[in-house]
């Protein structure tokens, strides 16, 4: 089974940093991704999806706290999560993005009309790899 998703999108706010009594913190964002199609009278639509991330991996919180703001972009890699929670006595469900690895990237430029071209900016990347302690129950190798 394989529970992967890869997103290269714009951060729709500055990430909320919330830090807990034991000293851990999270990140949560949202993310913008679009694409373009043409509809079935061959016209150009565009389509802008939010995505809810959370980023929980300590070097990975403080990368982001750091370096992201609103209007970043951002190439990310991690898992689906689906919680539940209660408000005013029903329950809810939310599904986030749970980022593992992150990669900053360079701002679009647009040129001419070939749509966007990225500029020469040096590119970051960060993963879990880095962040978690060999003994770690997250390093154990796939089943297949």
């Amino acid at each position: 089974m394989v529970n992967k998703v890869i997103l290269i999108g714009r951060l729709g706010k500055d990430p909320e940093i919330k830090t807990f009594d034991n000293g851990n913190s999270i990140a949560n964002f949202s993310l913008a991704t679009n694409e373009t199609y043409k509809d079935r009278n061959g016209e150009k639509q565009d389509r802008t999806d939010w995505h809810n991330i959370q980023v929980g991996i300590p070097g990975l919180v403080k990368l982001v706290q750091q370096y992201f703001k609103k209007g970043d972009v951002m190439y990310l890699e991690g898992k689906l999560r689906t919680r539940e929670y209660e408000k005013e006595g029903q329950k809810r469900y939310v599904t986030e993005v749970q980022a593992e690895t992150i990669r900053f990237l360079p701002k679009p430029t647009v040129s001419n009309q070939e749509g966007l071209s990225s500029s020469s900016a040096q590119t970051h990347e960060a993963n879990t790899e880095d962040f978690i302690a060999s003994d770690s129950p997250f390093n154990d190798d796939l089943p297949f």
